[in-house]
């Protein structure tokens, strides 16, 4: 349930003194609740970092900022800002950077009470959400917004989480080695839910395993005595699990569990209705979340939230209320009885495997599948290509159309496999060929790397379809 106190996150003084700040034109006594590094995110009464990035310089937008409502700005001492007037409210520190993580530090010695922290390679975001909305059942929950969930993105998460809040159900994930054990150091996890690893980022990995020991980072922060809940399915998380010497609970639909999925069905939505079993006990949920890569979802979030109290009913009525995030599986049912499966956020080979599989399952009179660039994945992204290409004709979906320079390979493959193919560099010419092209009753499975931009395909479909 939405839920906030209303309470300042703290004084001006003790942010200070947490980063080392010198006040400048800002009283001791003058609150500030939540954080921003973006001068347009502003709503009032945050603390806005001035991080200077690639592209720009966030001292050139102290003044919109205080504009727009921000308390102060935290600002370098060194850094010349034009035209910033006397009396602006800032603080200044020697590094902006250095001192989101302290802050974070700091306030998290205070809040939340606890913290659950999700990782893994794929399925983080939507487990965050069932999880959230199951603990919210019982207790006072906050969660990270969207997929902030790196170095910048959980700061901010953290210092705007309530006085108050018993649980914040944290995503947390990393891009290069060492980044999850410093988000989990700043965020010290009393749960640490693993879903799976898959073959993402790999341009910074050499293997599965050292994707396995970046995610096993997140042990690092982990309570003393906190809890583990782990997908017995997955032999990487497995093995990651048993480095944890306290507490572990484990979920499964392949292998015997605390907590398994059995006797699922899809339905004519998308979704899955199965049976979870835990403890002996027998539960009958229906999810209306896409695929049974969503039902391990479901039971990595039902096994912690069962585990920390929450009753089977209210965990099966919360999961039966939750709707797929953007972009992450959603199903869109046009007149005339075409359906798109929007899953454009993001893509690696397993989880475009998922989707097919899953869409493999809807009526359909001819499926298409409309595949991005997969972006990251290093020295082996042909070979990559080419197998998802090979997997998506063997899957009987045709036309295929390729997105993007690397999807080159992809379409080779699956044209050598007996699909019809097609490639375009662009998402606005897949989105042109398409929308031309879409018959009644045909399938569309749209999915790619976020930089391919597939969802302006998505947009342009429902428009065209009749759906907005």
């Amino acid at each position: 349930r939405p839920w906030r106190s209303g309470l300042a996150q703290g004084r001006m003084d003790d942010a200070a003194r947490a980063m080392g700040a010198r006040r400048v034109s800002v009283a001791a006594e003058a609150p500030w609740d939540g954080a921003a590094i973006d001068s347009r995110r502003i709503g009032g009464g945050e603390l806005f970092f001035a991080l200077a990035g690639e592209h720009t310089d966030g001292h050139r937008f102290v003044a919109d900022a205080v504009a727009r409502g921000a308390a102060a700005a935290v600002v370098e001492r060194d850094r010349r800002m034009a035209d910033l007037a006397p009396g602006v409210p800032r603080l200044e520190v020697a590094s902006v950077y250095d001192a989101l993580h302290a802050l974070t530090t700091d306030v998290r010695r205070r809040l939340p009470q606890r913290l659950v922290a999700v990782t893994g390679s794929a399925g983080k975001t939507t487990t965050k959400e069932l999880l959230a909305a199951m603990l919210g059942r019982r207790f006072r929950v906050a969660r990270t917004p969207g997929n902030f969930n790196n170095l910048l993105g959980f700061p901010l998460s953290l210092l705007g989480v309530p006085e108050g809040t018993e649980w914040m159900v944290a995503e947390m994930g990393m891009s290069v080695p060492g980044e999850l054990g410093r988000i989990s150091r700043l965020g010290r996890p009393d749960v640490a839910v693993f879903t799976c690893i898959r073959r993402a980022h790999m341009e910074s990995f050499t293997d599965l395993a050292a994707v396995a020991d970046a995610k096993a980072e997140l042990l690092e922060g982990l309570a003393k005595d906190g809890l583990v809940v782990a997908n017995a399915d997955d032999p990487h998380v497995v093995s990651i699990a048993r480095r944890h010497g306290g507490s572990c609970v484990w979920y499964s639909i392949e292998h015997p569990a605390d907590h398994r999925a059995e006797e699922i069905v899809a339905t004519s939505g998308g979704g899955s209705r199965f049976v979870w079993r835990s403890g002996g006990r027998r539960q009958e949920v229906e999810l209306a979340l896409f695929g049974r890569h969503n039902v391990e979802n479901f039971l990595a979030a039902a096994a912690c939230a069962a585990s920390l109290g929450v009753d089977e009913e209210a965990i099966a009525a919360a999961a039966g209320e939750i709707e797929p995030p953007s972009m992450r599986g959603v199903v869109h049912r046009l007149p005339g009885g075409t359906t798109i499966v929007d899953d454009s956020y993001n893509a690696n080979p397993d989880a475009v495997a998922a989707a097919l599989a899953a869409a493999a399952e809807l009526p359909s009179r001819r499926r298409w599948a409309v595949l991005g660039d997969m972006l990251e994945l290093g020295e082996e992204s042909a070979e990559y290509h080419r197998e998802t290409g090979r997997r998506a004709a063997e899957m009987g979906f045709s036309p295929i159309l390729g997105v993007g320079v690397e999807a080159r390979e992809l379409v080779h493959a699956a044209a050598a496999a007996g699909a019809e193919t097609h490639w375009v560099k662009t998402a606005a010419e897949a989105s042109s060929r398409t929308v031309a092209e879409l018959r009644r009753g045909d399938l569309v499975v749209v999915k790619g790397s976020r930089g391919v931009g597939l969802d302006l395909l998505v947009e342009n479909l429902l428009t065209a379809g009749g759906e907005s």
